[in-house]
């Protein structure tokens, strides 16, 4: 791990992403989730035609999305692999729309394909978002070297079809941060740039609520050589688990969380509401120590 430290020691708070840099000088960004399939956890179905799906990214931009994730494949718990040609048919228009509607968009698609990615990339995505953790397909890291696109670097046991069945470990944060450890210093040996990288912890993949209640508790100690984190908590089960909650209680929960990760200084935060997770990410941001960075609007 030498290597990787020297690689990152003077990294700023940036994430070089293609073309694109995410600068987290103003604050933290929120992450828009833009599922298109029709079996996600939460929205599965809601955007499955490009059109809707499109309309409905430019919302969540507007709303303050700093970012799109275009998702063409489920990763709920069981969920079954769908082949690249359906993931392909299902964003690829998407990207394309999203692009031509709003250029300077950034945009993120949701995939553990290489040829998903690769063709993502070429119709306009800018950072790939791998829930294996580039342990799913061995071209994935080439994809992103060749390409300089930003990538996410997830951990996640098992598959979403397996993750969920009796999941173990011994020290889940250890575990994890070692995880992102090894599969950081891999990118960089397959030619990936530190700054093109951004690293989650996964909660909910391969975990139960205890596992992912110690990860939230010691969410700032998973940030590996100063790489910024992203935290996918949005509509999640751990708040019905854990407090009975009911689908209408899930943006106002997922806010509280937003804030609250944000004083750990996770800086991306990947939701399905962005209104209320930004609007809690900017009063959080407020109330941090004056001097850590200027705090934009909410309307940023």
């Amino acid at each position: 791990m030498n290597n990787f430290g020297e690689e990152l020691k003077n990294v700023r708070d940036v994430w070089k992403c293609g073309h694109r840099r995410v600068e987290f000088s103003d604050g933290g960004k929120i992450v828009g989730i833009l599922n298109v399939t029709p079996d996600s956890f939460s929205d599965g179905g809601c955007h499955a035609d490009a059109a809707g799906a499109i309309t409905h990214g430019l919302a969540l931009w507007r709303a303050g999305a700093a970012i799109l994730d275009v998702g063409g494949e489920s990763t709920r718990p069981g969920a079954q692999p769908v082949q690249a040609p359906v993931e392909l048919a299902r964003v690829i228009p998407v990207i394309e729309g999203l692009r031509a509607a709003a250029p300077d968009l950034v945009l993120s698609v949701d995939t553990s394909k290489a040829e998903v990615a690769r063709e993502a990339i070429a119709a306009g995505a800018d950072i790939i978002n791998d829930v294996t953790g580039l342990t799913g397909d061995p071209l994935m890291a080439e994809v992103v070297a060749q390409a300089g696109s930003g990538v996410v670097i997830m951990h996640m046991r098992g598959t979403p079809a397996t993750m969920q069945e009796a999941p173990s470990y011994w020290d889940v944060v250890r575990e994890v941060r070692s995880f992102l450890e090894e599969q950081c210093a891999f990118a960089l040996r397959s030619g990936i740039k530190a700054e093109q990288i951004v690293l989650d912890p996964g909660i909910g993949f391969g975990k139960n609520l205890e596992h992912n209640l110690t990860l939230l508790r010691h969410i700032g100690e998973l940030r590996v050589a100063g790489r910024p984190l992203m935290l996918g908590v949005s509509r999640k089960s751990l708040f019905h688990r854990l407090l009975g909650a009911e689908r209408a209680d899930l943006e106002g929960l997922t806010a509280a969380c937003t804030g609250l990760a944000r004083t750990h200084g996770v800086l991306l935060h990947r939701v399905h509401d962005v209104r209320a997770s930004l609007l809690a990410l900017r009063l959080a941001e407020a109330m941090l120590p004056t001097g850590e960075f200027h705090c934009a609007s909410a309307n940023q």
